[in-house]
């Protein structure tokens, strides 16, 4: 009885063991990696993402990841150009090429492919930015990183890997020559802003000028159409005087002809009375004569004679008034 359960028992542990067995015989590959599997430690076969078999104690499985990665380069001293120690801290991003060959590569071509990047990432660098002065190296990060790719990417190439991109993170000159460089930048900026200052005053006085020529552009030219504007009256006021000379000139030849001195006397009755004055003169004398001689007339007032009859020297003279401003009248139509 009791044997016959030592013999279960073994028979059970036998089953599992053989279970267990089987099972680790079964290997998993997951989408971001590649594998390679050894047979007596000899390459025997490439594995892409799933299910794989192994021999037990026979074939070995050896698991890459193709994912891009990064790996940091300590700071380290390099020398520029003008024997300036520049404290520089880079980044590598690399990724394994995700075919068999590449895979193969990566595992046989090289012995630690982390560990050889991160050295060959310093010495590329060294090479390239002991070509350069530390000015070049400042300003320009994105041609250096372009550089230290392209050369990485060359000889990285044999180990099945691909160099994504460089990036120069930090460069750090010695304190001293930090000073001495935020000296110099703090004195650019002054004279630039000294400069921008002058050329601010320089542009304020080239506008002062401009609106000062401007305004003395602005009076002349006013000033000349204001001479041309009282020109230009004194010319209508004469011609308004030549036509109007003309106007009398063709009134004397068309209705006074050869009685100028008529005319005249008709036009010093006019002025006379225009102002509405009555005068008394002697009813014998010319009317136009007596008042011709306007200025030796005195009216009635303040005159000291013999008062006349009123029958002999009232005149009325409003008949010859009318008759000469109709000839006046007539005169002016005809011209027009």
């Amino acid at each position: 009885m009791v044997a016959a359960i030592i013999n279960i028992v073994l028979v059970g542990f036998v089953a599992l063991m053989g279970l267990i067995f089987f099972l680790s015989s079964f290997k998993i590959v997951r989408p971001d990696e590649r594998a390679v599997i050894e047979r007596f430690g000899e390459y025997h076969q490439f594995c892409e993402p799933g299910i794989h078999f192994l021999v037990p104690r026979i074939d070995k499985i050896y698991i890459r990841n193709i994912t891009e990665q990064m790996k940091n380069v300590r700071p380290s001293d390099m020398i520029t150009k003008e024997n300036l120690n520049a404290n520089v801290d880079l980044d590598v991003y690399y990724q394994v090429r995700k075919n068999e060959d590449d895979v193969k590569k990566s595992f046989y071509n090289v012995d630690d492919y982390e560990k050889q990047i991160t050295r060959l990432a310093q010495t590329t660098a060294r090479n390239v930015i002991g070509t350069k002065e530390f000015e070049e190296v400042n300003s320009e990060r994105q041609k250096i990183n372009r550089k230290l790719h392209e050369e990485l990417e060359e000889d990285t190439d044999a180990w099945g890997i691909d160099v994504v991109r460089v990036e120069m993170k930090e460069i750090t000159p010695p304190s001293d020559v930090q000073e001495s460089m935020n000296e110099i930048l703090k004195a650019e900026n002054r004279k630039d802003a000294a400069q921008d200052d002058a050329k601010a005053t320089e542009i304020e006085a080239r506008g002062k000028k401009k609106a000062a020529v401007e305004e003395a552009k602005g009076q002349k030219k006013a000033a000349v159409l204001e001479a041309e504007g009282e020109a230009r009256s004194i010319e209508l006021r004469a011609e308004a005087e030549a036509n109007e000379i003309k106007v009398v000139n063709n009134a004397l030849r068309n209705h006074f002809k050869g009685e100028a001195q008529e005319y005249k006397k008709l036009e010093t009755v006019v002025e006379s009375l225009r102002n509405g004055s009555k005068y008394i003169v002697d009813a014998e004398q010319d009317i136009t004569t007596v008042l011709s001689e306007v200025g030796g007339i005195t009216p009635i007032d303040g005159q000291d004679f013999e008062e006349p009859d009123e029958e002999d020297l009232s005149v009325d003279i409003s008949d010859k008034m009318e008759e000469a401003r109709k000839k006046i009248d007539k005169a002016s139509e005809e011209v027009e």
